[in-house]
């Protein structure tokens, strides 16, 4: 598997990179964003650890760009903790945010969840003890009962499950659910998680699988 680091801190560059070698990673390094760019249009890598703070092309910039031509995994790595900054990179098309400093198994657990963002094409997914058949719309709980999902309820908790550990935010799932994030309630999506989590968590109050991220979106967690 091979891995893009975009970081224009030397020390924490190398660190990155030797982790990430010494784990079995194919590591290509880039410490500016003109490099960042270059090097992903160059080789094809399965994630790639970006620095929004770069000292020539932003780290916003450089999503944009990737974007245009590529869906590899992006995980924006950033001493930013304003959720501002955060959602920006993640509606532009980042995968997911972890705010310095970070542990590396933190990190790696997210570049794990990253890449398999596109394994889940297959038609059952699994929330609690319900079984969730994309592909016939049907969710069937441990008892063999069925559980009745709206479609506004299908729809939302499809965006999440076809994602696992992508972090989605809250105006990008209101543009798929209504079409505009704008002049819609905040509650609206904040109800339909709760609906979804009374039927698919095994403890609603405590979910497991459809996370809440405070400010910024949602996860599905699997």
């Amino acid at each position: 598997m091979r891995i893009l680091i975009v970081d224009d801190e030397r020390p924490l560059l190398r660190a990155l990179a030797m982790n990430m070698t010494a784990r079995g990673y194919e590591v290509t390094e880039a410490d500016t964003g003109t490099k960042a760019l270059t090097a992903a249009a160059t080789v094809e890598h399965d994630v790639i650890l970006l620095d929004l703070g770069l000292p020539d092309v932003s780290g916003i910039d450089v999503i944009k760009a990737i974007r245009e031509y590529a869906q590899t995994p992006i995980i924006v790595l950033s001493a930013r903790t304003g959720s501002s900054d955060k959602v920006t990179a993640l509606d532009l098309g980042a995968d997911d945010y972890v705010t310095k400093p970070f542990s590396i198994d933190e990190l790696l657990a997210r570049v794990r969840a990253a890449t398999r963002r596109g394994a889940v094409g297959a038609p059952t997914v699994q929330i609690g003890s319900v079984s969730l058949d994309l592909a016939a719309k049907t969710a069937t709980g441990g008892d063999g009962e069925r559980v009745h999902l709206t479609p506004t309820e299908w729809h939302l908790v499809e965006l999440l499950v076809r994602h696992p550990g992508k972090l989605i935010t809250g105006r990008s799932l209101l543009t798929e659910l209504r079409g505009s994030p704008e002049h819609t309630d905040p509650s609206y999506l904040r109800i339909y998680m709760a609906q979804l989590r009374r039927k698919l968590e095994p403890h609603p109050t405590r979910p497991q699988h459809l996370i809440t991220e405070p400010g910024m979106g949602y996860r599905f967690q699997p």
